[in-house]
């Protein structure tokens, strides 16, 4: 019976047997170490699907399993790791579909989350994880939610993708290291307070499907000094206050807009800023368009003082552009050379905003 159990026919030697057993127990290990691993989390069962109530493990890192025993993990509870001091890193299945409120909050350790692509509500999940470095919001998520990220004061950039459509209020509030956000093409809304005291972003641009930004979404965002629209003016309320800022000597962004777009004149009025055209074009019909002094060049001209970075690349069939130079626009008018021209078979050129 023990050798039909194990696929050994009859005529094998009992030396075979040895053998197979050698390798199947590396086998049954692997099987196994899941379960224990899984011991460490707490769970409950919801009529069929498994909510994760808590962690009694010592690991820094933590990947939450997307089944346990054949049942799949679809939430993690109302504060499941709060102040959980070991936790490092960790990485939510595809299968969960909700985090809790404050499930990680005060997780002062976690420098690095990973978030699947089916979450919906997520509400202050991660508040107040001050050693957050990385995170990684997959494609999928339709909703960044209300003060999920609150007061991760140690977070730098941001990678918001094409899949969400909101960013709720106070997603990002006093995120005060984040210098980079990229916002994906599909956001409609920016919630009131979103980037609340974000004090070290600079350049913001908002792609073209946001209608609307709330009450003070980037208030008091002191370092702000250029918002790029790349579509038409979208809503605000009035008195929303969205770029002003305490301190009113240090209140510096200004407010691009792109050519053909509208809205502008009402935006001006709610918003108190006067919004600046964002056009340049390179001048192919100039003199100074071509090689000169042994370097190829052209003149940009547009709005005076408007900020411009000139990149370039080789194959436009996949491109990979390399910023060239930063200017601004004094008097509306740069022109720039390329000395390197003669390094390349050749080179492709290209504007955009910093």
């Amino acid at each position: 019976m023990e050798k039909e159990l194990l696929g050994l026919s009859p005529g094998k030697s009992e030396c075979d047997m040895k053998t197979r057993f050698k390798v199947l127990l590396p086998l049954l290990l692997l099987v196994t170490l899941p379960t224990l691993v899984q011991a460490q989390l707490n769970y409950m069962n919801d009529n069929g699907a498994l909510t994760i109530t808590g962690y009694t493990g010592s690991a820094g890192a933590v990947n939450i399993p997307s089944a346990i025993n054949f049942l799949p993990v679809t939430s993690i509870a109302y504060r499941a790791f709060f102040t959980n001091g070991s936790l490092t890193s960790v990485t939510i299945p595809n299968s969960v579909t909700n985090i809790g409120d404050a499930a990680f909050q005060f997780c002062t350790n976690l420098t690095s989350v990973t978030i699947g692509s089916s979450v919906t509500s997520a509400e202050n999940a991660f508040g107040y994880c001050t050693s957050l470095i990385s995170v990684t919001i997959s494609n999928g998520i339709t909703t960044i939610a209300d003060s999920m990220f609150l007061n991760c004061t140690s977070l730098t950039n941001v990678s918001i993708p094409n899949s969400v459509t909101n960013i709720g209020p106070g997603a990002f509030y006093y995120c005060t290291n984040l210098t980079s956000v990229t916002i994906g093409s599909s956001v409609t809304s920016i919630a009131e307070s979103a980037f609340y005291a974000c004090s070290s972003l600079t350049n913001v641009t908002i792609p073209k499907s946001v209608s609307s930004i709330g009450y003070e979404a980037f208030y008091d965002c002191y370092g702000l000094t250029g918002v790029y629209f790349q579509g038409n003016a979208p809503s605000l309320s009035v008195g929303s206050q969205v770029f002003n800022d305490d301190n009113v000597t240090s209140d510096n962004a200004t407010i691009y807009y792109l050519p053909g777009t509208t809205g502008w004149p009402g935006f001006a009025t709610i918003s108190g800023k006067t919004p600046v055209l964002w056009n340049p074009q390179v001048q192919t019909s100039y003199a100074s368009f071509g090689v000169r002094a042994n370097q190829f060049g052209f003149t940009i001209t547009g709005t005076a003082n408007i900020p411009i970075v000139v990149e370039a690349c080789v194959n436009l069939a996949k491109p990979v552009w390399s910023p060239l130079t930063n200017v601004t626009l004094t008097n509306g008018l740069f022109y720039f050379g390329d000395a390197q021209w003669t390094n390349y078979a050749r080179r492709y050129y290209h504007l955009r905003s910093p």
